[in-house]
């Protein structure tokens, strides 16, 4: 009897585990969500039932989220702001460190000289806040600037007059599509210091408790742990998520994201000053 009841009990927790909803997952290809893609390929999200949705942006993550076609997704704070009363951020991923920047076929004290200044950028994306301090920084009027709004890959394939100047707002994989272009990064979250962008994964607030997250948390960590320990192989293995990158390319976008996936207290006051909520992340304190 006992084991008739033991086996019924193991056969309701499969079958309630398998029908767990499934989570769909929306990240662009950003460097700094490489874990998740190395989880992805690992078969770990599977495993949970998460289903990884690549976009091209973090605009189209956004809207996936806003139309209902996805439970979370990756973006910065920027993104996160107008949707915290729906979304919480849960794992914190990495800070970039000069993988947000600006290119420019002009040097600063030249731009400063013309009246107007073509500005490629995602508007509704954390490149718009690199803009504002940008011109806040440099005293450039943001008057001066003519934009034209896209999605990074949208942008990174549109043909540019290089005898006019001009602004790319974009991150780590297009920079190397606009270097090889001969454009040159005046701005970045390197030099800017005191400009704070960050990633993290949000999840709509009714997620916030599913055991799964703190499953992916553990697979983000040993991903990471993995990138860092062996490149090489880890490049092989995502190579298909940056499609435009050499192995050496590869390395060096990893040195421009800094991992946060276990924040120090010192940042943990910093998120809470830019009024980032804190309370649901999953990290060791």
């Amino acid at each position: 009897m006992k084991k008739n009841l033991l086996l019924i009990f193991i056969f309701i927790f499969f079958i309630g585990c398998k029908n767990k909803k499934e989570i769909n997952l929306a990240a662009n290809e950003w460097v700094g969500y490489a874990p998740i893609f190395y989880a992805n390929e690992k078969g770990w999200l599977k495993k949970e039932n998460i289903k990884l949705i690549r976009t091209v942006s973090l605009g189209e993550s956004i809207k996936l989220y806003k139309n209902g076609l996805v439970d979370a997704f990756c973006a910065t704070q920027y993104e996160y702001i107008p949707l915290k009363k729906q979304v919480s951020p849960i794992i914190l991923l990495d800070k970039s460190y000069g993988g947000d920047m600006i290119l420019s076929n002009k040097t600063i004290p030249k731009l400063k000289k013309y009246t107007k200044l073509d500005v490629y950028l995602e508007i509704d994306s954390v490149n718009s806040l690199l803009l504002k301090y940008f011109s806040k920084e440099y005293n450039i009027s943001m008057d001066k600037f003519n934009f034209i709004n896209g999605d990074q890959e949208q942008l990174s394939k549109k043909t540019l007059n290089l005898n006019s100047p001009l602004l790319i707002v974009t991150y780590t994989p297009y920079d190397i599509i606009y270097k090889s272009k001969g454009l040159n990064i005046i701005s970045s979250t390197k030099t800017d210091k005191n400009l704070l962008v960050i990633d993290a994964l949000f999840v709509n607030k009714n997620l916030i408790k599913d055991e799964r997250f703190k499953k992916l948390k553990s697979y983000i960590d040993l991903a990471i742990s993995n990138i860092n320990d062996n490149p090489k192989e880890a490049y092989k293995i995502l190579k298909n998520y940056y499609p435009s990158y050499s192995y050496k390319d590869f390395i060096q976008s990893l040195h421009n994201i800094k991992w946060i996936n276990n924040p120090s207290d010192k940042l943990i006051k910093q998120l809470k000053n830019i009024d980032f909520y804190t309370k649901d992340l999953i990290y060791e304190n």
